[in-house]
């Protein structure tokens, strides 16, 4: 079973500076935009360059306290495009690393 893009927040819930935090078989994961701030009432021609973050790692902590070397990230485009790519790079990390992720499990 692959992680839907149905189970993320819509690409516009970025916009106001909250990520979405799941989990998947072992693998923890976030979407949120970079730099992680609101700016759903700023003028697009006002905002500073962004990106949508996508980061994975392995369970059992919270991303607040897991080790950063222990997290893999890439950026993404804030599109739909950019959204898309990032849930197909996610499913991507487990189906590579899932030795890696059912060990921690």
């Amino acid at each position: 079973m692959e992680i839907e893009k149905s189970h993320f927040f819509n690409l516009s819930h970025y916009e106001y500076g909250e990520a979405y935090f799941g989990s998947h078989k072992g693998m923890r994961f976030r979407l949120a935009r970079d730099p992680l701030e609101h700016v759903k009432f700023v003028p697009v021609d006002k905002r500073n360059p962004a990106t949508l973050m996508a980061t994975v790692w392995p369970e059992p902590y919270s991303y607040a306290v897991t080790d950063k070397e222990l997290m893999t990230s890439e950026h993404f485009e804030v599109s739909e495009e950019g959204f898309d790519a990032a849930v197909v790079w996610i499913n991507q990390q487990y189906l590579d690393r899932k030795d890696e992720w059912n060990k921690k499990s």
